[in-house]
């Protein structure tokens, strides 16, 4: 992330799909992001709304979830098939509620709800793995972070 604006209040929107899927192609299956770092890495000092976490699948760790919860005030959330409807949604409910929405995701999929909330005044900054991050994605947000070794974590349970 480039632009520190102190004043904004964010919204974190995470395709946990999209996200593991790059982080173990490059790290790993047993690799993961490690939320406790990363978070307040690209937060800075702006305050944190809203973190909606979500994946595809009945099964999400109870322990993961409690956890986002209990640091991050955070809710994760189940789809049926993949994220990028549940996620847009969530984007443009918030979208009122927040000055910046941080999308982790490299989906070029995106690219038309990025335009959406650039265009009613929202700042959208992109969190994502360079091997699965659309370029055109990364040129129409404001900002973008690209995940490093050091923002992972090794399960070895």
């Amino acid at each position: 992330m480039k632009e520190v604006i102190n004043a904004q209040s964010v919204a974190i929107l995470i395709d946990g799909n999209n996200i593991g899927k790059s982080i173990n192609t490059v790290f790993g299956i047993n690799a993961m992001l490690n939320f406790d770092t990363i978070i307040p890495k690209i937060l800075y000092e702006r305050g944190l709304n809203r973190l909606v976490y979500l994946r595809e699948g009945i099964h999400i760790s109870e322990r993961f979830s409690e956890r986002l919860r209990k640091k991050f005030f955070g809710i994760v959330e189940a789809c049926h098939k993949s994220a990028d409807i549940s996620l847009t949604i969530h984007a443009v409910k918030l979208s009122e509620k927040v000055d910046t929405i941080i999308i982790f995701s490299g989906d070029g999929d995106y690219l038309p709800l990025i335009n959406y909330l650039k265009a009613v005044g929202l700042r959208v900054e992109i969190v994502c793995m360079k091997n699965s991050a659309s370029s055109n994605l990364l040129k129409s947000a404001d900002d973008y972070y690209l995940i490093k070794e050091e923002d992972i974590f090794y399960n070895t349970n």
